[in-house]
């Protein structure tokens, strides 16, 4: 079984969805603002020559390097796709997945039926800390 192979389970004889083992993080990352210069799709061409942040290469290429799955989730949209592989190949990004589309605004808020854990880039990439802060669930 390699690092990221998925883990069936069962409940009461029948399948549920699969689960990443726990020591394996799914990572979805933004792009513009969070590795590379924010830029909005209504500038398309300065996609392809945005600068990198150099901490965000280093940081998300070992965790991929580690076995966690690395998939890209941009607001830009698909017309965006191949200059966005083309970028993320250049500049040396270890992926795994590339979702186009994410909605535009930010306050998001995921509801799941798997563990989420959410984490605002603030400016720079280093390895992550646990940290308590309050979250808001849904009530009993």
């Amino acid at each position: 079984m390699s690092n990221n192979t998925l883990i069936e389970i069962e409940e009461n004889g029948k399948k549920l969805s699969p689960v990443l083992p726990k020591h394996i993080k799914n990572y979805l990352i933004d792009i513009d603002g969070t590795v590379c210069d924010d830029i909005p799709n209504e500038e398309p061409e300065r996609m392809a020559t945005a600068n990198v942040f150099p901490d965000a290469l280093v940081t998300l290429n070992k965790w991929y390097d580690e076995g966690h799955i690395i998939t890209f989730f941009t607001s830009r949209t698909e017309d965006h796709r191949a200059v966005t592989e083309e970028w993320l190949g250049k500049n040396g990004f270890k992926y795994h997945g590339l979702l186009m589309g994410k909605p535009r605004g930010g306050n998001y808020h995921w509801v799941d039926n798997h563990m989420v854990r959410a984490t605002r880039y603030t400016g720079k990439f280093t390895d992550l800390v646990e940290k308590e802060s309050k979250i808001q669930v849904f009530e009993d």
